[in-house]
């Protein structure tokens, strides 16, 4: 009884001092094995910890499985490699951000945490990238963390790799379906937070998920996956939609055959053959990736969820950048996008139409697939526990002679208080923008409300926050082209049971 009551002592003294500097690296002994990380700035960052096991062989194509344990002490103290992608041949960041080695075992999470926390709120970020680019060790918490919150932000597998569709995986899966493989890797990490971040001073019950553009629409997808309720208790959604046109699993295998014909196998080739390309041929296929309504692990979409009354009844912020047009490429556009303008258009958007097709097509982009999808969501979630809405248009200072919007995923570092980034640097005048922004979401992530001057959306309010040279509440922003926007897209979208 006596090596009993001792072996309970000792348990519960090691998970109090989990995150404690031990010879000078704070160690943490999570599921698998005993980490240790370094110390700065009042910061301890564990890099490159293991929340699965490697993706290959058999488990290529196949649901994450628990990482193995190791022996010893693992050092956690330097980033992990990216998972298959392509990169730049000058070795540097790519548009999500990755630079350097690529591997399949590429399932890892880095976590920073206060020395010395305990029972702190926790914000695990999925990071964006078109699911085809982008990794997790790129998003510096250290910010967050000064601010006594654990931030953990994760891999998942992209591009083939993470939501290839094919036949001959769905037949593995007993013919219901294949691919989200990268949703279920979120999933995964944000399960193995729940069972460790406690080691970490994190509180498994306080949990914001929170992603960009992909990573944004990747915690709509995880919001809207029953066995994933419990995981999370808030959530952001930046650039990341909100008005998801169903999709079937024929149509995503029939996607799927389409992207891998340049490697030569066409339907009928079987899952060793599809195992056997090798992953630098897998990583470069281009192709529309991304989680999709399989019927079984996400049995609707989002918006279907929405509509349905079956989405997670919890706090949730959603917003967008004024330039998400940027994602359509520099002008000018192609004659063939500019065709596809209805005529309608010129009625709702008369000052854009003034300047003409190029600057017409380019707002109808932004409010389609952002603005009015966002705010959509947000009326619709806004009873129960609260929404908030944004919107985000600032320029910074040095850009500003040349730059007219905020392009998308600019609003990152000022989130995040980076103030060096591939979307733009933050000067010293625009530190204020940082630190209101950086402010609402650490509010968010400790309270489930944002910051004291932003109030919760509602219908009869339609009001947001815009963060801007100007930062304020609107009320009414873009009403009656958002109302437009929702009246032809809502058909489209199936919400009916």
């Amino acid at each position: 009884m006596m090596r009993t009551l001792l072996g309970a002592v000792a348990a519960v003294v090691l998970a109090a001092c989990a995150s404690a500097p031990v010879g000078g690296d704070p160690q943490a002994r999570v599921e698998s094995g005993v980490i240790a990380g370094r110390v700065s700035e009042g910061v301890a960052v564990w890099r490159n910890v293991p929340f699965a096991a490697a993706p290959v062989g058999d488990l290529r194509w196949a649901p994450p499985e628990r990482a193995p344990k190791w022996d010893g002490v693992r050092d956690a103290g330097a980033n992990g490699v990216s998972c298959p992608q392509t990169m730049r041949a000058d070795g540097k960041a790519n548009t999500g951000g990755a630079y350097g080695p690529t591997s399949e075992d590429c399932l890892q999470l880095n976590v920073f945490a206060p020395v010395g926390a305990k029972s702190a709120p926790v914000m695990v970020w999925i990071h964006g990238g078109s699911h085809r680019v982008g990794a997790g060790w790129f998003y510096d918490g250290t910010e967050f963390a000064k601010d006594g919150i654990v931030v953990v932000s994760m891999n998942y597998r992209l591009g083939a790799l993470g939501y290839l569709s094919h036949p001959a995986l769905s037949k593995e899966n007993g013919g219901e379906r294949s691919g989200n493989y990268g949703l279920m890797d979120q999933i995964a990490a944000l399960e193995w937070v729940k069972r460790n971040v406690a080691q970490f001073g994190g509180d498994p019950n306080n949990v914001t998920l929170f992603g960009e553009s992909a990573g944004g629409l990747s915690t709509m997808a995880v919001l809207s996956v029953p066995s994933a309720r419990g995981l999370y208790n808030k959530a952001i959604v930046q650039s990341g939609g909100g008005w998801y046109p169903p999709q079937t699993v024929k149509f995503k295998e029939d996607e799927g055959i389409a992207i891998l014909k340049p490697t030569g196998l066409g339907p009928d080739a079987t899952a060793q053959q599809l195992r056997a390309l090798p992953a630098d041929v897998l990583g470069g296929l281009a192709g529309g990736y991304g989680p999709y309504p399989d019927g079984v692990l996400m049995p609707e979409t989002p918006s279907q969820a929405i509509a349905r009354g079956r989405f997670p009844d919890v706090p949730l912020m959603i917003g967008w950048n004024s330039g998400e047009d940027t994602l359509m490429g520099p002008s000018p556009l192609p004659a063939a996008t500019l065709a596809q303008i209805p005529p309608i258009a010129k009625m709702v958007y008369p000052a854009e139409a003034a300047q003409g097709d190029e600057a017409l097509a380019r707002v109808i982009f932004t409010d389609s697939l952002f603005g009015g999808s966002a705010r959509w969501v947000a009326a619709e979630t806004a009873e129960g526990a609260p929404s908030f809405l944004y919107h985000f248009s600032y320029i910074a200072e040095a850009y500003r002679p040349t730059t007219k919007s905020a392009g998308h995923a600019t609003e990152i570092p000022y989130v995040w208080k980076m103030w060096t980034s591939p979307v733009g640097d933050v000067g010293e005048g625009d530190k204020p923008v940082a630190e209101l922004m950086h402010a609402c979401w650490s509010a968010f992530a400790k309270t489930g409300r944002a910051c004291a001057q932003w109030p919760a959306y509602t219908k009869e309010g339609d009001q947001l926050m815009e963060f801007s040279a100007d930062s304020g509440v609107r009320v009414g922003f873009k009403k009656a082209a958002f109302n437009a926007q929702q009246a032809i897209a809502l058909p489209g979208l199936k919400l009916g049971e």
